[in-house]
C-alpha cells in the first residue's frame, strides 16, 4: 500500500521587524530578525510553488528550507522569553488548514496569535513534507520486488531506498508527537487566558496530532513489512502460493506486524474522531478518516491471510481447518475493500482518486494471492486433513498480539542559533565579563603602605 499524501498548507506574508524590538546592547539581533523574515519568506514562496505545481513535487527543498527556518524561529521565541527581544504587539500568523473537512476546494484560512502558533504550524508543515517525501521515494521504486528481471544488487539498492522512506516517516511520527505533547501545551501555558478563545483548526488539535503520529508510524511499519518480504516476493514471482520459499520470513511474524499496523490505524482513527479533535473550525478531513478506515481493514485482512498461511504451512493436520478459516475470512475482507471499502463519503479531488485507484490495485493483487492459498489449503483439508473450519468467533480468540518493527524517532528541538542558549550568546557574555574584569584591573589601588596597626598592649590608649 502507498502512504498518506498530505496537502501542504500555505501561509501569509509577515515581517518580524514589524513587531520585534531588539533590546540587546548594540542591537545585536537586528540582522538575525531580518534573516528570520527572509527565511520565512522563502518558506512562503516554496509552499506557494508547491501548491501550483502539478505532477512531481520537490518536498526535499521544503524540508531544507524548514531546516533553516525552524532554528531561527526557536531563537526568536527564546529571545522573547528572556526579554532580549520585546514584542511591540502580538504577532498574528495566517495559515491554511489542510486537515479540515471543507465543502469547497480551497482550504480555510486561519489567523493564529503568538510565535508558539507559528512554531506549531512550521513543525506541522515539516512533518507533512517528510511524509510526502517518503511517499515520493516509494512511488519512484515501483513494484520492484515483482520484477523478474531485477538483479539482487538492484533489489538491495531499492530496499535501501525504502529504508530511507521508513526513516522519514519515523521522523514525521516523532514530530507529530512533539507537537501534541510539547508545543501545543507550551502554547497554552504561555497565555494567561489559555487558547480556548481562538478558532483553532483540527490541524492544531492535540488529538489529531497524536493520531497523525500513529498514522506515520503505521505507514512506516507497512513499508518495513514490504522490505522484509522483498526477497521472498521476488522468489515467489514464478510460482506464487505454497510452499513458501526458503527466503520467506515467518508468516506468524508477518501476521503480527500487520496486526500492529491495523491497531495503529484504528487507534489513530479513534483519536481523529474524538470530540476534542475537531477544533473550532470543523471536522477532520474525509480523506484522512477514509484512509485510516481502509488501511485498518486492509492490514486486518493481511494479518488473517498470514495467520492462515502459518496454520497451513506449520500447523500440521490439526490446523488444517484454521488455515481455511483464516484465509476465507481474509478473502471476504478483501472483497469488501475491493467493492468500496469502509471509507466514508464521496471521493473528492484528483489526489483522492489516485489514492483509491492504487489501493484497489493492491487489494486486487492480495485477493488473487489469498485465492491461491485458500484453494490449495481447502483441497488439502477436504482430501487429507478433514478438519472442521472454525467459526470466525473462535478464530478471533486465537489471534495473537501485534508487534512493532519500527519506532518513532523522537524530535529534539534545535538549539538557538542566536540569543539565550546559543553559542553566540555565550561567547558575547564571556566577552562582556572579560571586559568588565579588565576594566576593574585598571582601577587605581591607592597607597600600598600599610598603616601602623593599632596598639594592643594593656592600657593602650589610656594616658595617666
Amino acid at each position: 500500500m502507498t502512504t498518506f499524501l498530505y496537502e501542504l498548507p500555505t501561509t501569509g506574508a509577515i515581517s518580524f521587524a514589524d513587531f520585534c524590538v531588539d533590546r540587546s546592547l548594540g542591537n545585536s539581533y537586528t540582522t538575525h530578525i531580518a534573516n528570520a523574515t527572509q527565511s520565512r519568506a522563502n518558506l512562503r514562496g516554496v509552499l506557494k510553488e508547491n501548491k501550483r505545481t502539478d505532477g512531481e513535487k520537490d518536498y526535499l527543498k521544503i524540508v531544507k528550507i524548514l531546516d533553516d527556518y525552524i532554528p531561527q524561529l526557536c531563537s526568536l521565541i527564546s529571545c522573547a522569553a528572556h526579554d532580549e527581544i520585546s514584542l511591540q504587539l502580538e504577532p498574528v500568523f495566517s495559515w491554511r488548514s489542510t486537515l479540515s473537512a471543507h465543502v469547497l476546494n480551497s482550504s480555510p484560512r486561519v489567523s493564529l496569535p503568538s510565535l508558539h502558533a507559528e512554531y506549531a504550524y512550521a513543525l506541522l508543515t515539516y512533518a507533512f513534507s517528510l511524509s510526502n517525501l517518503a511517499r515520493s521515494i516509494v512511488a519512484s521504486l515501483g513494484p520492484y520486488e515483482h520484477d523478474r528481471a531485477i538483479s539482487d544488487v538492484e533489489r538491495k539498492a531499492k530496499d535501501e531506498k525504502l529504508s530511507h522512506a521508513i526513516t522519514f516517516l519515523c521522523r514525521a511520527s516523532g514530530i507529530f508527537s512533539f507537537i501534541s505533547e510539547t508545543v501545543l501545551p507550551r502554547w497554552r501555558d504561555s497565555r494567561d487566558g489559555n487558547i480556548s478563545g481562538f478558532s483553532l483548526p483540527p490541524d492544531l488539535s492535540t488529538e489529531v496530532n497524536g493520531a497523525l503520529s500513529k498514522l506515520s508510524l503505521a505507514d512506516a511499519q507497512s513499508l518495513a513489512i514490504r522490505k522484509l518480504l522483498s526477497k521472498s516476493a521476488y522468489d515467489s514471482n514464478i510460482t506464487p502460493g505454497p510452499p513458501l520459499p526458503k527466503s520467506h520470513p515467518s508468516p506468524a511474524l508477518i501476521a503480527k506486524l500487520h496486526l500492529e499496523c491495523g491497531a495503529l490505524y484504528s487507534s489513530a482513527r479513534s483519536l481523529a474522531k474524538t470530540p476534542g479533535s475537531t477544533g473550532d473550525t470543523g471536522e477532520v478531513s474525509v480523506a484522512l478518516r477514509r484512509y485510516l478506515a481502509d488501511e485498518y481493514a486492509f492490514h486486518s485482512a493481511l494479518a488473517h491471510k498470514w495467520l492462515g498461511v502459518d496454520a497451513g504451512e506449520f500447523g500440521g493436520t490439526a490446523k488444517g481447518g484454521d488455515a481455511v478459516g483464516f484465509l476465507a475470512w481474509s478473502k471476504k475482507e478483501l472483497e469488501d475493500l475491493k467493492d468500496g471499502g469502509k471509507g466514508i463519503g464521496i471521493t473528492r479531488g484528483e489526489k483522492e482518486k489516485i489514492g483509491r485507484t492504487l489501493r484497489k490495485g493492491k487489494v486486487a493483487e492480495e485477493l488473487e494471492s489469498v485465492n491461491i492459498w485458500l484453494k490449495n489449503y481447502k483441497k488439502v483439508n477436504d482430501t487429507l486433513h478433514f478438519q472442521p473450519v472454525p467459526p470466525q468467533a473462535d478464530l478471533q480468540a486465537r489471534i495473537p498480539a501485534g508487534r512493532l518493527a519500527v519506532a518513532a524517532k523522537a524530535y529534539t528541538q534545535p538549539s538557538p542559533i542566536f540569543g539565550p542558549g546559543s553559542t553566540e550568546f555565550i561567547q558575547r557574555q564571556t566577552e562582556e565579563i572579560d571586559l568588565a574584569l579588565a576594566e576593574k584591573s585598571l582601577e587605581p589601588v591607592g597607597d600600598n603602605l600599610a598603616e601602623p596597626s593599632a596598639a594592643t598592649y594593656a592600657g593602650a590608649g589610656s594616658y595617666f
